[in-house]
């Protein structure tokens, strides 16, 4: 089979100037994509600039032969997303693909977290998203073609200790993608969803120092290229991924139980007796609209 390419595409990737996203800058670049390297150059909180860190990719990109810019705007704000899909459009005259990759950490255990700890991490991450996800969208609209590739974790999915910020953000991106999956899908664009797993500057406290080289952050490149390839035709899925395994998740639903006839009231001793097989999950599955969960009741009202 052909190799994947993206000759004449356009990428950006926010937060490229290190770690898992200057992973997936070099990877695009190689293969024949204009890539532009965002990245506001902050420290793992968030705080501080430094334009060096997105200028060093992209001197690496240019080196091997690829193309690239710079761009130090933040995700945060309205204006900073609409300027960094501005300065896509503006050097390479369209927009095919955005991996919205851009993070900080504030961790906290939730009863000592500050206002100001959560609202920085929800607006890196969740607004950070919107703002601009939303103009490249209308860019890849005018071409009828996109890919967008949106960065949860394990933390959102299934938890972790200090991370309710992190978490809820994370998570948020999931509930993102949901819907714009089935306001994008008719104009050719898919939009997926990544919950990547690495030793980097954001993990190097979290991880054993032995397993540094093992969970090097370009185990989880593959399957963010193929993402953002014109191969694929996946649109609403969730993937996990870590040293090179790679995995579907998926926010599933049982079967259920219904109670009553829609006319009298059902009780929480009815709830309680047949609890076991509410929270049963045998026989679940993914479903692709809130809708199609709905008609799990349907029995209900025949």
């Amino acid at each position: 089979m052909n190799d994947i390419q993206f000759n004449d595409k356009v990428a950006i990737v926010t937060g490229a100037g290190g770690g898992l996203g200057r992973q997936y800058a070099l990877d695009l670049a190689k293969r024949g994509a204009k890539v532009v390297v965002n990245d506001l150059g902050g420290a793992r909180d968030g705080s501080g600039q430094d334009q060096s860190a997105a200028d060093k990719v992209v001197e690496e990109i240019t080196t091997a032969g690829g193309t690239a810019i710079a761009n130090y705007d933040s995700v945060s704000t309205m204006t900073g997303g609409a300027a960094i899909v501005d300065a896509a459009v503006s050097a390479f005259s369209r927009l095919d693909i955005l991996v919205n990759n851009a993070g900080i950490l504030r961790d906290r255990s939730f009863l000592k977290m500050t206002e100001e700890e959560w609202d920085q991490v929800i607006a890196v991450h969740l607004k950070g998203a919107f703002c601009v996800t939303q103009p490249a969208l209308k860019a890849m609209k005018n071409n009828n073609y996109g890919r967008v590739i949106f960065t949860s974790s394990t933390s959102g999915l299934y938890g972790n200790f200090g991370q309710t910020n992190y978490g809820a953000a994370k998570l948020g991106l999931v509930g993102m993608m949901n819907s714009l999956k089935l306001e994008m899908s008719k104009y050719n664009i898919m939009i997926n969803t990544v919950a990547p797993n690495a030793f980097s500057r954001m993990t190097e406290d979290i991880f054993p120092a032995e397993l540094k080289d093992k969970m090097h952050p370009k185990f989880n490149v593959p399957i963010v290229t193929y993402l953002c390839s014109e191969e694929n035709k996946e649109s609403g899925l969730i993937f996990t991924m870590n040293a090179g395994w790679f995995s579907r998740s998926s926010v599933v639903a049982g079967t259920g139980v219904c109670l009553g006839d829609t006319q009298r009231d059902v009780t929480a001793e009815e709830v309680r007796d047949r609890f076991e097989d509410i929270k049963s999950l045998e026989d679940a599955q993914p479903y692709t609209s809130g809708a199609e969960v709905y008609n799990l009741c349907a029995p209900l009202f025949t």
